[in-house]
């Protein structure tokens, strides 16, 4: 019988070439997607999984509430660390980790620039990280003490033995107690050397603040339950914990939460800074959602296809029905031979799906430099078994209502001309799969015009100081004198400022602001800049002017640029920006060191974040030497190729070691939202392929419906009907399933980013009807082509050549 299904089978997909073809390269399109879909699933949920034990590791999660501000961040104080490995039970490991570990590894003459973490020896235990060489216990306990990965151990002593010798880091010696191997691609951190937590600690023997409750922008704590332990037990131990740690602190809260190890990557967003780079790669939960959503459409939109060709050819296979059960076949006999046809035909479409596949994943991690970092696509002996189970379950979605609705034909039924299914209050069921499948077309191809138009908008929009020309140069710790130096003898460059950070990005510095005897305080946003910056970005000063003092030092910093924002938050000199110059403010950094602040001047409002946030209170405060910088330089050039040729010049004679780090403030904005790009280029993507399915399959109905009604065509043709008249009677019944797919389509898609998307972009462009009609332009166009092309053809055809078997 299975011998027969197949013969069968076979038989019929070779019969009807056309719609076959329809079928399998509909349903090889939407499969690509749907493998493409499974590998970037595979390689996401593949992180930390290496890890033996990595089922009951966990990071803490830092709820931060001052005053109004609240954030989640992935970091957390020294003493949280502490505390929970002095008090918490039912842990077995505690680890902290602290990310600003960076430097040139000098050996010889040998100079490598290093980046890693500050750790404890613990690390191994918790991350499953096999030690090479050296004692994995002690590794990394006495001071300045340096365990390599292989191959930075490789990069500074070649092929000779690493272990004891001495690495030197800003003058200072370190000496290589460990070799760990590589750290897995798959791993949510990745380092090249690590440095003993006790030297950090012995750095900072003096300093109150090192392992103070609320320092916690650096550091993290990683913990590993016991076998037995209760994690719910363990959440209520760290909320006695905090709240007692809490009761210290003024105008502070802090809350614990456990992190799965597993969850770090695909755990909602947290926020970081510019001094507290995230260290591990990030997906978020919506867009695996929103994605995935995206595809199962995609794929549904094939599936679509295969069983409205099929329904539409039921009238060709009711004997074949008729036959099988006047000879005994049963209701599961025939629906096992079509769902047989249908994994058939999903098999069939696999092995071209994967062609597909292979051409489109390059595309895929090329699409953004994130990607290339985030996962691999490569193929395994898993990823084919499951791209086989995916193949079958596609060919039972295509062919389970075909299946069943020919199971339950009766052998006398057959024998009659049923055309349709009547489901959904007597409405065909084909056309209400073509509706579906063109109302998720036109809510692609909508989505796509309207995300494009918008992403161009957040590009383009006004940030309130300009942008145009300028070089923003990070100085990676090197004096910026000097830089400056070189670069004011070069005729191109027309201006220069320094600043702490680059604003408008995504980047953030800040600190916490009272103003008057108040114990009110706001979490306010900084830029560190120099006297140059405001002239060089044009930003409009409303009152007061420009900064007097030249301070040598931070803490000598007394004067403090302010936005409006910070005058309506504080309601200084009610509102008014003359009066509120030389009103004093009382400004604490993030680690609480607080002082007295004077208003020398008044800034119109800017956008220090993304334009996705709203406007927040800023203030510009004066760079010193000594701080991290980037230098702003204002580019006047014809040839800009050659321009940063002269840069990149000029820097390799300050540092020969580090390759230069320069973007233009336009190419950080765009890459600031890649995201945005991103994920329009991948709707963008779904959108032609799910519009391709739909024409191919709105081609299958349309010569079938075509070939079914040529007669009646001929006689209409002999009584005297034109051809205009023909080819409107053949497409109006498609032309107006079309008309309520737009219906349905414009409407969900327009209030989908209205009270959704676009809710979460306070200064978006209105939606216009331009972009919300250019899908429905283009499917209708598509369509008309599809529909036209036939009935044209068939209303030209000749009457007696038709009729003449009549």
């Amino acid at each position: 019988m299975i011998g027969n299904y197949l013969k069968t089978s076979s038989r019929n997909v070779m019969r009807n070439k056309l719609f076959s073809f329809i079928n399998i390269v509909g349903l090889a399109i939407s499969m690509s997607v749907g493998l493409l879909l499974i590998a970037f699933l595979n390689d996401i949920y593949s992180y930390d999984r290496f890890n033996g034990k990595g089922e009951r590791v966990y990071r803490i999660t830092n709820v931060h509430t001052k005053g109004r501000a609240q954030g989640k961040y992935p970091s957390t104080s020294v003493k949280t660390g502490r505390l929970i490995r002095e008090e918490v039970t039912g842990v077995e490991h505690v680890s902290i980790l602290r990310d600003d570990f960076s430097g040139d590894a000098v050996v010889g003459e040998n100079v490598l620039p290093l980046k890693g973490f500050w750790a404890e020896t613990s690390l191994f235990e918790m991350l499953s990280l096999e030690i090479k060489e050296g004692n994995p216990h002690t590794a990394l306990r006495a001071p300045y003490s340096l365990v390599l990965t292989e191959s930075a151990a490789e990069k500074l002593f070649g092929h000779q033995p690493a272990l004891g010798k001495a690495v030197r880091f800003d003058s200072v010696d370190y000496q290589v107690t460990g070799i760990v191997e590589d750290v897995p691609f798959f791993s949510h951190i990745d380092f090249e050397a690590l440095v003993s937590f006790s030297t950090l600690e012995s750095r900072n023997s003096g300093d109150p603040d090192f392992e103070s409750w609320d320092n916690m922008w650096s550091n993290y704590v990683y913990l590993r339950l016991s076998e037995d332990a209760d994690k719910g037990a363990v959440q209520t131990q760290l909320d006695a914990l905090a709240k007692n740690e809490n009761l210290s602190e003024e105008d502070t809260e802090i809350r614990l939460e456990l992190l799965p190890l597993y969850d770090i990557v695909v755990s909602e967003d947290l926020r970081r800074s510019e001094g507290l780079r995230y260290i591990s790669p990030h997906v978020p939960p919506q867009l695996l959602w929103i994605v995935g959503s995206l595809a199962l459409v995609v794929i549904l939109s094939a599936c679509f296809n295969y069983t409205n060709l099929s329904l539409a050819r039921a009238m060709r296979r009711f004997k074949e029905v008729g036959l099988r059960k006047a000879i005994g076949a049963g209701k599961n006999q025939v629906w096992q031979q079509f769902l047989a046809e249908a994994i058939m035909v999903s098999l069939a479409a696999l092995l071209l799906s994967f062609v597909l596949f292979l051409l489109l994943r390059p595309q895929l991690i090329n699409m953004a430099p994130e990607m290339q970092r985030l996962v691999k696509l490569d193929l395994n002996a898993k990823l084919i078994v499951i791209f086989l189970l995916f193949s079958i379950l596609v060919g039972v979605i295509a062919g389970f209502l075909p299946a069943l609705f020919f199971s339950k034909v009766s052998a006398m039924d057959a024998l009659r001309n049923v055309s349709s299914v009547k489901v959904f209050r007597h409405l065909p069921i084909r056309r209400v799969l073509v509706v579906v499948q063109y109302t998720f077309t036109l809510i692609f191809i909508t989505a796509t015009a309207i995300g494009y138009v918008q992403y161009k908008n957040i590009l383009e929009f006004d940030l309130g100081f300009n942008t145009e020309n300028i070089l923003n140069i990070k100085m990676q710790g090197n004096d910026p004198e000097v830089f400056l130096k070189e670069l004011r003898e070069m005729p191109e460059v027309s201006e220069l400022s320094r600043s702490l950070i680059v604003t408008s990005i995504g980047n953030a510095w800040g600190g916490f602001m009272r103003y008057g005897e108040s114990t009110d305080s706001v979490l306010v946003m900084t830029n560190h800049v120099d006297e140059n910056y405001l002239a060089l970005h044009g930003y409009e000063l409303i009152a007061g002017g420009n900064f007097q003092a030249r301070p040598a030092t931070q803490a000598a910093v007394s004067e403090v640029i302010v936005n409006e924002q910070v005058l309506k938050r504080f309601n200084i000199a009610n509102q008014d920006p003359e009066r509120a110059i030389g009103e004093e403010v009382t400004f604490s950094n993030v680690q609480g060191f607080g002082r007295k602040m004077t208003i020398v001047g008044v800034m119109k409002d800017f956008h220090y974040g993304k334009v996705d946030n709203l406007i927040e209170p800023t203030a510009l405060m004066f760079w010193t030497p000594g701080s991290p910088a980037v230098v702003n330089a204002k580019i006047q050039s014809d040839n800009i190729q050659e321009t940063m040729a002269k840069v990149e010049a000029a820097w390799k004679k300050i540092d020969p070691i580090h390759p230069l780090d320069a973007k233009f403030f336009d190419e950080d904005i765009e890459e600031a939202y890649s995201e945005f790009s991103v994920m329009i280029k991948i709707i963008g993507f779904l959108s032609l392929l799910a519009i391709s399915i739909a024409s191919m399959g709105l081609f299958g109905m349309v010569v079938f419906a075509t070939e079914t009604r040529i007669k009646e065509i001929g006689i209409r043709k002999v009584m005297g009907a034109s051809s205009e008249n023909l080819v409107y009677l053949l497409s109006r019944d498609f032309l107006i399933l079309l008309s309520i797919s737009a219906g349905l389509a414009l409407p969900v898609t327009y209030f989908f980013f209205e009270k959704v998307v676009l809710v979460n972009f306070p200064y978006h462009e209105p939606i216009r009807l331009l972009e919300l009609s250019a899908g429905l332009v283009v499917v209708l166009g598509i369509a008309f082509l599809m529909i036209g092309s036939q009935t044209i053809n068939a209303a030209r055809s000749n009457p007696a050549k038709v009729l003449k078997s009549e």
